[in-house]
């Protein structure tokens, strides 16, 4: 089987080797190292086998270190973005002023929601904190069905959820600087901005 210069195992577009009818995925070939990516990747071999169409959109799987605090990232950054030359707004949100943080004592780290500028779609969520590994999962399920941040602002979460934060950056008032939906939340926001302190 042929490898690439890193001594991993070299597939195609449809993770099969240079070896007809022998397929690689996980640990051995390209990307990240992680349980999740090859889960994701034995279904679609296992789909393509099957003379089915299957699909995988690396993008999509998120990246996570489960340190303390937890980080966890999908889809593209900041950086990406521009040097693509795209037009993008931010929002981030302090873990400081989740109320779940407070009540733990763990209140280190934010969430950072990436938006398309004038198509409001995410196209990025970047977090550091207590309970990431948990959370990541609604940015990646709004990210696959191409949401906007509107969409997010709209949808209706437990108050006392470590989730909560990926609702908060998308409607923050443009005055903070960390906006990216303004809608009717904003007096709400104001209010809670004040209580917390920052």
């Amino acid at each position: 089987m042929e490898t690439n210069e890193k001594g991993q195992v070299t597939v195609n577009e449809n993770l099969e080797t240079n070896v007809k009818g022998v397929y690689a995925i996980g640990d051995v070939i390209r990307g990240a190292m992680l349980a999740h990516k090859a889960s994701e990747e034995g279904v679609f071999v296992a789909e393509r086998i099957a003379d089915q169409k299957p699909h995988i959109n690396y993008s999509l799987i998120p990246n996570i270190v489960y340190t303390q605090p937890e980080v966890a990232g999908v889809g593209l950054t900041e950086e990406e973005l521009k040097e693509a030359g795209r037009s993008i707004k931010t929002g981030s949100f302090p873990f400081k002023a989740n109320a779940r943080a407070k009540i733990s004592m763990d209140t280190d780290g934010f969430i950072k929601v990436i938006a398309d500028k004038e198509t409001d779609e995410i196209l990025g969520v970047h977090m550091i904190g207590p309970r990431i590994a948990d959370s990541y999962t609604e940015a990646v399920v709004a990210m696959e069905f191409r949401a906007s941040a509107e969409d997010v602002a709209r949808m209706s979460t437990g108050t006392q959820l470590f989730q909560k934060p990926l609702k908060r950056p998308v409607w923050q008032p443009p005055k903070t600087e960390r906006c990216i939906y303004n809608g009717r939340l904003k007096n709400y926001y104001l209010a809670l901005k004040s209580s917390v302190g920052y």
